[in-house]
């Protein structure tokens, strides 16, 4: 390379296409003004005096010079794109080596430029840095699922390392996004606004770059919903020209209501992105017109006193929305966000929204992580490791058994909107909006969650798949011996525990699911009069995608594969037997249920002496489960399970409910089962199969069709206690033809 000084932008010479995701071809345009190298450098300098200018200088030369003549699909040199990312980190007064990289970014993936030069040129911090978004420009989020959950593992693993990766690349498809009108191809221009609204946009979030989201949303919403978009735009013009001048009003109107009250304050109003008012419509099940707070209004003041003093204003002129009022600023979001948020009735009689800041809560509630980056506090820190999110994020990719099922749960994480509740000491613990206890316990440590028997809110024992509110406090309360249940997936959202339940399912016993597969199958040879044995099931095992004999009897015995078909596979002439009927075409005993006496059950403790009890029909609480005796005049205490709705609606009349539990001995019980399955053949009899091979009795049956190829079956099964009721459910949850299974409440 030539020696370095201030650079002009090159000209086209030989029409090469860059790489990136704005590179396909397109008719030139006229060029716009690129940010030069005087102008960027002075732009860092304006916040950073102490940057490296040298740095900055080098690294624009090299970039400028590396890219040569090749084109955008603008018809925009394709230097312009490296700069104008560097400007927007630029906008996010980033340090130096973050800027470099941001005009590096492409070279080596695009240029003859390597990282050994990156590493001679600039020094090992760029180079790493450029490596790392090197490596995320190679990610393929349009392949198949299993190949983009891959992908985006690498993601995440990138930005762990350093979280400024991830800033870079966000610069980089913002200004992708902004040049996306460009690429001719239509499908190609909507997967890069999928995956910029499914992964890349909400990562800005997480790290509270709230500007950068927005931006990110509009365009990608511009381009795969353009209809709905251009609808409520020309909604939003036509109130816009109904009430010219409304906006300006309501600002003064709050200003003058937090003058009279001695409050010095800066009031901002804007009308809600179209992406917002429609994601509101989507939630809300509404339309346009019957949106009522489609306005939001920002009060900017000096301290954290005059927030609350402004929002006694408020609050003190104006009636408040019931339930619409948060404090972000007592309890902050995990990305750091800081505010208060109200909604009321405000000037002339409109639902407003309005938020209250700080000058420097803005700043980071626009700017996220590079508010307070490193060069500020001089701290030199720029590990992502420090972000609970991402080491919730890490958790999960520890966890997953695949690919698909990271990104699935990793989605669950991200996607949504926080409560916030607290431990019993006081500790704060974020999570997504409609999480339960189980969430919480998981969120608390993997432990405590895959030993959870039951939780208490405000003192109280409520149901696990209770949903938890702000400001809840939560107690969970935890037995060595209990273990994960396969009903929790049912109601569990956070990816973390979903993850975590789904490893302890998957890792259960595989010894004794080798001997329970061994013996349905020879059972099952039984009952069709052959005999079967090692070597000729083993030469079966892959016509089932089993990889071994041993898998073969695992899949067998959790229900994954029909003993029946194997059998049929090594004996073919049994397949043509007359087929089992289906479900709706047996006859099934239906015997009466009946209330099980305590006597013969055993004692329950916690239990004035001599009271009379009995176990509730609804939930048959068996041992293991979480229990609550409820006072019932003339039936002393009926014992229902922790999670029972009963229970749930008795909150209200704590006098009702007593704390008891289980003896340490208890004979069997009875419980039930109510599963929804695809209507047929040798699906009852697979089920029934499962539930022997794990030492259940099957006292009682019902079936009852819902809806074509559709029967719910009611299956009332005696057993031993909690940990038996749990791997009868897992194994009869694999069975492909099951869609759900629960115990009811």
């Amino acid at each position: 390379m030539c020696a370095y000084r201030e650079a002009a932008p090159p000209s086209p010479g030989d029409q090469r296409q860059g790489h990136g995701d704005g590179g396909a071809a397109a008719p030139a345009r006229p060029r716009r003004p690129i940010l030069r190298q005087y102008e960027l450098v002075e732009k860092v300098k304006a916040y950073d005096p102490q940057t490296d200018e040298d740095l900055l200088n080098r690294a624009y030369v090299f970039a400028m010079q590396a890219h040569g003549t090749q084109l955008r699909a603008s018809g925009d040199p394709f230097f312009h794109h490296p700069v104008e990312v560097a400007g927007i980190l630029a906008g996010l007064k980033l340090d130096s080596a973050s800027i470099a990289t941001g005009l590096l970014h492409d070279t080596v993936e695009d240029t003859g430029a390597t990282i050994e030069d990156m590493e001679r040129l600039f020094g090992r911090e760029v180079a790493r840095l450029v490596d790392g978004v090197t490596k995320l420009n190679k990610l393929d989020l349009r392949s198949p699922q299993s190949a983009q959950a891959e992908n985006f593992r690498k993601l995440l693993l990138a930005m762990s390392e350093d979280i400024r990766v991830l800033l870079v690349k966000l610069a980089d498809r913002l200004h992708n996004m902004r040049t996306l009108h460009f690429i001719k191809n239509p499908d190609k221009r909507r997967r890069i606004a999928f995956e910029t609204m499914e992964i890349f946009a909400p990562l800005a979030e997480r790290i509270g770059m709230e500007q950068a989201k927005a931006e990110l949303q509009d365009l990608a919403f511009a381009e795969l919903y353009p209809d709905q978009r251009q609808s409520i735009i020309a909604r939003l013009g036509h109130l816009r020209r109904d009430d010219t001048g409304l906006i300006e009003r309501i600002i003064q109107g709050l200003k003058k209501v937090l003058a009279g009250q001695g409050v010095t304050a800066t009031v901002y109003g804007r009308e809600k992105s179209p992406i917002s008012i429609w994601h509101k419509m989507e939630r809300k099940n509404v339309d346009f017109e019957q949106l009522a707070d489609i306005m939001a209004f920002r009060v900017m003041v000096d301290d954290v006193a005059t927030c609350y003093a402004a929002l006694g204003a408020i609050h003190g002129a104006f009636v408040m929305v019931p339930g619409r009022f948060k404090d972000f600023i007592s309890t902050p979001k995990p990305n750091g966000y800081r505010s208060l948020h109200t909604t009321v009735i405000g000037p002339e009689h409109r639902r407003i929204e309005v938020q209250i800041r700080t000058h420097e809560m803005h700043e980071v509630a626009e700017l996220g992580v590079a508010a307070h980056w490193a060069y500020k506090q001089d701290s030199g820190t720029t590990e992502g490791r420090q972000y609970r999110w991402l080491r919730e994020l890490l958790d999960i990719l520890e966890h997953a058994a695949s690919p698909d099922e990271f990104l699935e749960n990793t989605k669950l994480e991200m996607f949504q909107d926080q409560v916030f509740c607290f431990t019993p000491k006081g500790d704060l613990i974020a999570l997504p909006r409609g999480a339960t206890p189980i969430d919480f316990a998981y969120a608390v440590h993997s432990e405590v969650g895959d030993h959870l028997q039951h939780a208490k809110i405000q003192g109280r024992i409520v149901p696990l798949r209770t949903r938890l509110d702000n400001g809840d406090q939560v107690e969970v309360v935890t037995n060595p011996k209990a273990h994960p249940n396969p009903a929790w997936l049912n109601y569990v959202v956070t990816g973390r525990a979903r993850a975590r339940i789904r490893r302890y399912l998957r890792t259960l016993k595989r010894a004794e699911y080798i001997q329970e597969g061994k013996l349905a199958l020879q059972r099952a040879a039984t009952a069709r009069k052959v005999t079967v044995n090692d070597k000729q099931l083993e030469k079966v095992a892959s016509l089932f995608q089993q990889g071994s004999l041993d898998d073969l009897f695992v899949s067998v015995a959790d229900g994954s594969t029909a003993a029946r078909q194997v059998i049929e596979a090594v004996h073919p002439r049994l397949k043509d037997d007359h087929a089992p009927p289906t479900l709706s075409q047996e006859k099934v005993r239906v015997a009466p249920i009946t209330p099980v006496e305590a006597a013969a059950k055993g004692p329950i403790r916690g239990l004035p002496q001599g009271l009379a009890f009995h176990f509730a029909g609804c939930c048959r609480p068996i041992p293991g489960d979480a229990i609550v005796g409820v006072v019932r005049t003339g039936k002393g205490v009926v014992i229902h399970r922790g999670d029972c709705h009963v229970v749930e609606r008795l909150q209200n009349q704590p006098q009702r409910l007593v704390e008891v539990e289980w003896a340490e001995r208890a004979a069997k019980a009875p419980t039930r089962f109510v599963i929804h399955a695809r209507d047929e053949p040798g699906v009852l009899g697979t089920l029934s199969t499962t539930i022997g091979n794990h030492g259940g009795n099957i006292v009682n049956l019902k079936l009852r069709p819902r809806g074509p190829n559709e029967v719910e079956m009611t299956i009332d099964v005696e057993v031993e206690g909690h940990t038996q009721v749990q791997a009868m459910a897992k194994a009869m949850l694999t069975n492909k033809a099951v869609h759900t299974l629960s115990r009811p409440s």
